[in-house]
């Protein structure tokens, strides 16, 4: 457990391409949402999940506390203040996850953490297989401010948060190249997502499970 890491996990997506909610898929004896909270909750605590205004709470056997978007289908900004908003006071800072990432492992959050206290920073965010993850992130709860700001402006990508805030980018060769992630997550599985059922499929292929 890192002391004064909480976590946000943002649930309240449409899961369009995967034509059901991937928070509920099921994940060998457990829920998809539950075995991305059950990690998390190895390293950062307390845990925020984010819902959408009218999705019915998941049945976690993790202690968690559940806020709502304000307004559905806006984009993971409203939730992210929302969940900001929760941990505010409470933490210092927080990883922000999406909930379709079976394979997040604690040591990609705690290097993020480590990287980003040993340079005082306001954010780290992974730049890896092309792609910045900013749902695979740790930032400090003060960003709120920040996020706060973009949405009164209509300004509704998260990367617009590291514009304005002291922020690195790592690359997926320092990651892969960190002891820790290096012995428990080489291939940087933490950072794939599952949006379709061709992926959900691959996953659970991938952690030796049935489709169900």
């Amino acid at each position: 457990m890192i002391s004064g890491l909480g976590a946000v996990v943002l649930c309240g997506g449409k899961s369009s391409r995967m034509g059901r909610s991937k928070a509920l898929l099921p994940f060998g004896e457990e829920t998809l949402i539950s075995r991305v909270v059950r990690r998390i909750a190895t390293v950062a605590s307390p845990i925020v999940v984010v819902l959408a205004p009218e999705q019915p709470e998941p049945d976690l056997p993790i202690d968690v506390r559940f806020v709502r978007d304000e307004v559905e289908g806006r984009g993971p900004l409203l939730g992210l203040s929302a969940g900001l908003q929760a941990l505010n006071g409470l933490v210092e800072s927080c990883f922000v996850s999406s909930t379709d990432v079976p394979f997040i492992h604690p040591s990609l959050i705690s290097t993020l953490e480590e990287m980003r206290r040993s340079s005082n920073l306001d954010a780290v965010v992974p730049h890896a297989f092309g792609h910045y993850h900013p749902l695979s992130s740790v930032m400090c709860t003060h960003v709120l401010s920040v996020v706060e700001s973009l949405i009164q402006s209509n300004l509704m990508r998260p990367y617009f948060i590291f514009e304005r805030t002291r922020t690195r980018f790592v690359t997926e060769a320092e990651l892969k190249a960190h002891p820790d992630v290096a012995a428990n997550d080489p291939n940087l599985l933490s950072l794939q997502n599952v949006n379709t059922p061709e992926e959900y499929e691959r996953a659970l292929a991938a952690a030796g499970l049935l489709v169900r």
